[in-house]
């Protein structure tokens, strides 16, 4: 059976699809890699005296490499920004994919600096922080707190919603407490003085978090309450988070009655929930109205509420594999578009438990 690479156990050459039909990826590093291998050939070192490059150096030490392991903040590169989801060992594949394989191949670093998947990908890191942080490989661990640096540098600056990640300090941290002080060390890679460090970094973080004033001047010296009702009101209806609601609604009396609105709660609870759930035990005030907001925390206590994302990431299940929908994979399926299933984050980390 012929093979498309040079090793039976490999997956193969990269390809490209084109008009004319598939065509082998070739790089320039392959070419300078090649004619390094035959100028090595063709040195013949006869009078026995060794020779060394001026840039030629010793191997680094174990100690040298762990310096550098903990002291870099970039995260590893790959070339391709997708993942091959393969969950049992092939003759051609061996092993599986892991959470913290796909953590490291997907590029979060990049996806944060885009406000459509910043929401998502501070939600799945919510979600690691939960349950899944031992999981992770070491490289995947260093990575993981890379980012989440990254995400709170980018908060503080640009005053992005920081509740989102002061919840998943909040979160993270209570794991970090349990995992050092009552489960053990033996779950936690590396020593046990690296995780109490991050532990302090992450407390000095929701300080910093908690102290954050954020500015209502909008320009010009505006601010939102000199904002007309109807566009106050319009900024309302437009949020799909109730502690937002409630929050702008505490800024200022006028702010406060839009956000005590029954018709703005109602269509909250439309938008989270179905007619099913809240139609059968609905809740009235004292006059006899359907109270709309009382309504919503009640069913958010037995149903999910729908999470909404600018952008996520897909899974092909044609060839399956994972990846962000701008960067593409090389898809084999004469109608790709058919075949991509949205991930959320919650789907994300269910598609690596074993």
């Amino acid at each position: 059976m012929p093979f498309l690479g040079q090793d039976w156990r490999s997956p193969g050459w990269s390809w490209i699809k084109t008009e004319d039909g598939w065509k082998r990826c070739e790089y320039p590093c392959d070419d300078i890699e090649r004619n390094d291998n035959i100028n090595l050939h063709l040195l013949n070192i006869n009078d026995g005296e060794s020779f060394e490059d001026e840039n030629c150096s010793l191997p680094p030490t174990k100690s040298e490499k762990d310096q550098f392991n903990n002291t870099t903040k970039s995260q590893y590169f790959y070339q391709e920004k997708w993942i091959y989801v393969h969950k049992e060992s092939t003759r051609e594949r061996h092993g599986y994919c892991t959470l913290g394989e796909a953590f490291n191949r997907l590029d979060f670093s990049s996806a944060i600096q885009d406000l459509r998947r910043f929401n998502y990908v501070a939600k799945l890191l919510q979600l690691i922080a939960k349950s899944q942080l031992t999981s992770l490989s070491g490289a995947a661990q260093k990575n993981y707190f890379n980012i989440l640096e990254i995400i709170v540098r980018k908060v503080l600056e640009d005053q992005y919603n920081p509740r989102l990640i002061r919840d998943l300090l909040h979160d993270l941290s209570s794991t970090l407490c349990i995992l050092i002080r009552e489960v053990g060390r033996c779950v936690l890679i590396g020593n046990v003085n690296i995780w109490i460090s991050r532990l302090e970094t992450i407390l000095s973080w929701q300080e910093q978090l908690m102290n954050l004033q954020i500015s209502p001047i909008l320009g010009n010296g505006l601010t939102l309450c000199d904002l007309p009702q109807q566009m106050k009101s319009n900024i309302l209806f437009r949020f799909s988070d109730a502690w937002d609601i409630i929050n702008l609604g505490q800024m200022a009396p006028s702010w406060h009655m839009l956000s005590e609105d029954h018709h703005l709660w109602k269509e909250l609870c439309k938008y989270h929930f179905s007619e099913k759930m809240f139609c059968k035990d609905l809740i009235f005030t004292e006059n006899g109205h359907i109270d709309w907001k009382l309504m919503f925390f009640t069913l958010e206590k037995y149903f999910p509420k729908r999470e909404q994302y600018g952008d996520t990431l897909h899974f092909c299940r044609h060839c399956s594999i994972l990846f962000w929908k701008d960067s593409g994979h090389p898809c084999t399926a004469n109608d790709p578009r058919s075949c991509l299933t949205p991930v959320s984050p919650q789907h994300f980390i269910d598609l690596f438990r074993f």
